[in-house]
């Protein structure tokens, strides 16, 4: 039951135009067909996209427990039945194990395998947890009128690994990983009071100024994502991200973890004006 199958290539195929991009449904099923490989930035605009994160059933009550006591950067959305890689609670015909761009897979802490869907992994012991992502935050703040340079430049976010640590659960424990997004004062004001109407979906940022003193050494060399310049005029913000859990899984070394890639996030049918209050 342990044993997992020699990782198949991930598919990188183009982008396909042949569905609805403002449809999550059509999204996700763009997704299973293999028509959309890329980040899910941009897709179902309005709509919440959630980080994911699956493991046997022997963790599931303990990362329970964690994301229960780290809400910043693991806020829960939904959790699966174990043995099902259904979660209707977030949209009509969610399969977790075909719907993402991209996954990681995870032996002992180490990364084993990236592939485009986890069929050949699925067990029946395993429990989904979908997280909160930031991509739902995003969104208020450029409908506010505050743009976002990796949004402008079509990049993935820049993220980082932390100094700041996570309050443990059993065996979970480890550093928090952050997104970092760079504003112009007044814009970063504006962007800490929007997000923080949105405590399920990481709320307000962690830090803001100086990356030292959060542990991070050059904004240039992110630890996931793309880099994204910091002008003269701009300070850096970070919010709690939702890969935390993979920076956790280093230091936890469950026997399989199944995350998403990071920037593939599965893509739900619930608002994203309806978390905020």
């Amino acid at each position: 039951m342990n044993d997992i199958p020699s990782a198949r290539p991930v598919a990188h195929t183009s982008p396909s135009d042949a569905f609805d991009r403002a449809d999550p449904l059509a999204c996700r099923l763009a997704i299973r067909r293999g028509d959309w490989r890329t980040h899910t930035s941009g897709l179902a605009p309005g709509c919440v996209q959630a980080n994911l994160a699956i493991l046997p059933q022997d963790y599931a009550s303990e990362f329970l427990l964690f994301c229960q006591r780290n809400p910043k950067p693991c806020p829960l959305l939904a959790v699966g039945d174990p043995g099902s890689p259904r979660l209707d609670v977030l949209g009509r015909d969610i399969d977790v194990s075909t719907d993402l761009s991209g996954y990681r897979v995870w032996r002992e802490g180490e990364l084993h395998a990236e592939v485009d869907d986890i069929r050949d992994w699925w067990r029946d012991d395993l429990v989904c947890f979908a997280i909160g992502c930031s991509f739902s935050f995003e969104q208020a703040i450029l409908d506010a009128g505050i743009p976002m340079r990796h949004i402008e430049q079509g990049r993935n976010v820049a993220m980082y690994q932390t100094s700041i640590q996570t309050v443990p659960a059993g065996r979970f424990h480890g550093s928090m990983v952050v997104s970092m997004r760079p504003f112009k004062a007044a814009d970063a004001i504006a962007a800490t009071l929007i997000s923080a109407r949105f405590p399920s979906v990481h709320g307000a940022p962690v830090h803001l100024g100086n990356p030292e003193l959060i542990g991070i050494s050059d904004l240039s060399r992110p630890d996931y994502g793309d880099p994204i310049a910091l002008e003269p005029d701009e300070i850096p913000v970070f919010w709690a991200c939702g890969v935390t859990p993979q920076s956790v899984i280093r230091q936890t070394r469950p026997s399989l973890c199944i995350t998403h890639a990071p920037g593939s996030m599965l893509i739900t049918d619930r608002l994203n004006s309806a978390l905020a209050f």
